[in-house]
């Protein structure tokens, strides 16, 4: 069977570096499905699990958004951040999660509630590819 290189990089280095049978990525206009031969692509994606297939078996990594590059035998993500569920901190996600809810409640102005709000899509998408609730 054919089978894809996938790389999901950060600023800080890479993340993922592997072949797999097919990708599912969440991008701003739908959730994306990739197999071998796609036809090049690129699109923004947002907060999400990226679903890696691979021998009949699942792997995800929780990303923040970024871009997906499509190529025939390559796919390339680009991303702020990433981290592979096993690698998830859940703890500090919870705490993550806990004090955005809390500015969410509080009094504050456009600015602090929009990166609050993002906060919160970050720490429970990180929690739910830690938990495996995709």
């Amino acid at each position: 069977m054919k089978t894809l290189t996938v790389n999901i990089v950060t600023p800080d280095g890479p993340v993922y570096d592997s072949e797999v049978d097919m990708i599912i990525a969440k991008t701003a206009s739908g959730e994306i499905g990739i197999l071998p031969g796609h036809i090049p692509t690129v699109a923004p994606l947002v907060v999400g699990a990226v679903k890696l297939k691979k021998d009949g078996k699942s792997e995800y990594v929780a990303v923040s958004g970024g871009f997906v590059e499509v190529r025939p035998e390559k796919v390339s993500i680009l991303t702020q951040s990433a981290e592979v569920a096993s690698d998830i901190d859940v703890a500090r996600a919870k705490e993550s999660m806990k004090r955005a809810e809390e500015r969410l409640q509080g009094k504050a102005d456009a600015t602090d509630f929009s990166r609050a709000e993002l906060s919160l899509k970050r720490a429970m998408n990180r929690i739910n590819v830690y938990e495996g609730n995709i």
